[in-house]
């Protein structure tokens, strides 16, 4: 867990070996707690990643925070992820006074994320800001893009699991269903190149998906991208749909390489105002 953007979702990605997680140079692009699923020889190390922890403004920050604190007492260990590029700041600081009370139950391990955007000085000026900030059970610089030091952290995630039955089959790489993994790969592709105030007001649902009749190799796939206004729709689409289709032609490729089968994506916009504060449709759109 981390701030918003602090590279938890890189990281997990990183650790499972596969996508599992959508990234996005946006902050808060996690909405839900992802699990992914690290085999080893030794251990079966299950990671959740969560929302970034942040001041809400609407009810569906606040349900995202609140997603964070459930997390955090169903664990066995927290890993509290701040990016070498940038200073400790009040969001840090805010987060390990709440983790505090979590660290005298569950072990907290410090990790400084994004060591390749800075010289191994920084690196080293993070690592002791960061011992000022709280007690650690551990602290580790890591790279999820360079793969700096990521075998290190799963093993010192490891040391701090109890011991206990596996919990899933070998091979599985997360438990999120097929449906979810693909709205969130479609919300990713929507990510891309749209303006800095639409992030937060994309929500995507698959309403159906069937296999093609006839065909054994092509899945239908029907998908909603959801915006609060008329402005964000057309934004979404772009002149002559142009935006959309390049959004539909990435996510199929994506979807494509999960599903190992031929996509045809159905893609269609529909305005859900202000969706982000009413609570009849954040659960309609599943938080």
């Amino acid at each position: 867990m981390g701030r918003p953007n602090a590279g938890k979702s890189t990281l997990t990605n990183r650790l499972v070996g596969t996508k599992v997680a959508i990234t996005s140079s946006k902050p808060q692009t996690t909405r839900h707690a992802i699990r992914g699923i690290v085999h080893r020889p030794d251990a079966q190390l299950i990671i959740v990643d969560t929302p970034g922890l942040h001041r809400p403004r609407t009810l569906l920050g606040r349900r995202l925070n609140d997603l964070v604190y459930e997390t955090w007492s169903e664990v066995d260990v927290v890993g509290f992820c701040v990016p070498a590029d940038e200073k400790v700041g009040p969001g840090d600081r805010f987060i390990a006074e709440q983790l505090k009370k979590v660290a005298r139950r569950t072990p907290v391990v410090g990790i400084v994320t994004k060591t390749d955007l800075v010289p191994k000085q920084q690196v080293a000026e993070q690592l002791l800001a960061l011992q000022e900030v709280m007690d650690f059970a551990e602290l580790i610089p890591v790279s999820a893009k360079d793969s700096f030091q990521v075998d290190e952290l799963s093993d010192v995630l490891v040391s701090q699991l109890p011991e206990g039955p596996q919990l899933y089959p070998d091979g599985e790489l997360t438990d999120e269903p097929e449906s979810t993994l693909i709205a969130e790969l479609i919300r990713e592709a929507a990510l891309e190149g749209v303006r800095d105030e639409l992030p937060h007001s994309l929500a995507v649902t698959v309403e159906e998906m069937t296999t093609r009749e006839g065909r054994d190799d092509l899945i239908d796939v029907h998908a909603l991208i959801y915006v609060e206004r008329s402005s964000q729709k057309a934004i979404v689409i772009g002149r002559g749909g142009e935006r959309l289709r390049t959004v539909g032609s990435q996510a199929r490729r994506q979807i494509q390489a999960l599903l190992g089968s031929k996509i045809y994506l159905d893609l269609h916009v529909k305005i859900a105002k202000d969706w982000q504060r009413d609570p009849r449709q954040l659960r309609k759109l599943g938080f």
